[in-house]
């Protein structure tokens, strides 16, 4: 996903974000319409408790998305790796807060050690608010979702519906004012720019669908492949600086998260027969 949004990093972040809105609509609404799910999708909206949630989820992903298309395109993906370092550590703690599931001794100090590694980064080099940024919309969006207990598709598509008329006004406001650069002359801006429909919808399909049968816990354990492969990318592809002080950081937060697995692996390990 990095690599495909730094093809698109000479755009502003929010033209971007706009297209990855406004080409997501039109695959949810085929896919919805050819499972025949309409009926289904009345229902969801017939609750009041159902809509103000996804209104909630709806404006934690706009600053996920926008977060993480600001640090692509400002060479700060090494942030975005930290932020989703962080991140299932944050769906640990969230999912202890507000759903009443039980963290041991071991994910206690896994939770304290990435707090220490945020407040290393902090002292030297600032608030990492790209990081934080990332990790507290996504856990906190998970946690919102598995708590409206709507399926996947339907939840997404009425969160990009939302968004809809406000990317659209955006994109056509930028196509009177000449700055929008879909149809511009660039034909491979244009298709990339076409292609953020499916690439965004795709990824939070099967996220949204997890959330629903995995405990938070297990989610958080399961996303450190992404900062993973978002640190190198950053470090070898993209040539963001390394220092002493990020991999100081960086150390607890592995760390964290050594532990966490550690303590996650014991627990799932089939008990003996007596």
């Amino acid at each position: 996903i990095p690599l495909y949004w730094k093809l698109l990093a000479h755009l502003p972040a929010t033209e971007v974000l706009a297209h990855r809105i406004a080409w997501s609509l039109p695959c949810l609404l085929v896919l919805v319409a050819a499972r025949r799910r309409g009926r289904e999708l009345a229902r969801v909206l017939g609750s009041t408790r159902t809509r103000w949630l996804l209104l909630a989820s709806t404006l934690l992903i706009t600053v996920n998305w926008l977060a993480f298309l600001w640090a692509v395109s400002h060479d700060r993906v090494l942030d975005s790796s930290l932020g989703y370092y962080i991140n299932p550590l944050v769906s640990v703690f969230l999912g202890f807060v507000f759903l009443g599931e039980r963290l041991r001794r071991r994910q206690w100090a896994a939770v304290a050690l990435a707090a220490a590694g945020v407040v290393l980064l902090t002292a030297r080099h600032g608030l990492p608010w790209v990081s934080l940024a990332l990790a507290f919309s996504f856990g906190t969006y998970g946690l919102v979702r598995k708590v409206a207990d709507v399926p996947p598709m339907l939840g997404l598509l009425v969160e990009i519906a939302l968004l809809t008329p406000v990317s659209v006004g955006y994109l056509s406001w930028l196509r009177v004012s000449g700055d929008g650069a879909f149809a511009a002359g660039d034909l491979t801006t244009s298709l990339l720019l076409a292609a953020a429909g499916p690439v965004t919808v795709v990824p939070l399909l099967f996220f949204a669908e997890g959330i629903r049968k995995l405990t938070l816990a297990t989610v958080g354990f399961l996303q450190y492949m992404t900062p993973t492969g978002h640190f190198i990318l950053a470090v070898t592809v993209f040539g963001e600086a390394f220092d002493a002080t990020r991999l100081a950081a960086f150390a607890c937060i592995w760390t964290a998260h050594g532990l966490y697995s550690y303590d996650l692996q014991r627990r799932l390990a089939p008990r003996p027969a007596h």
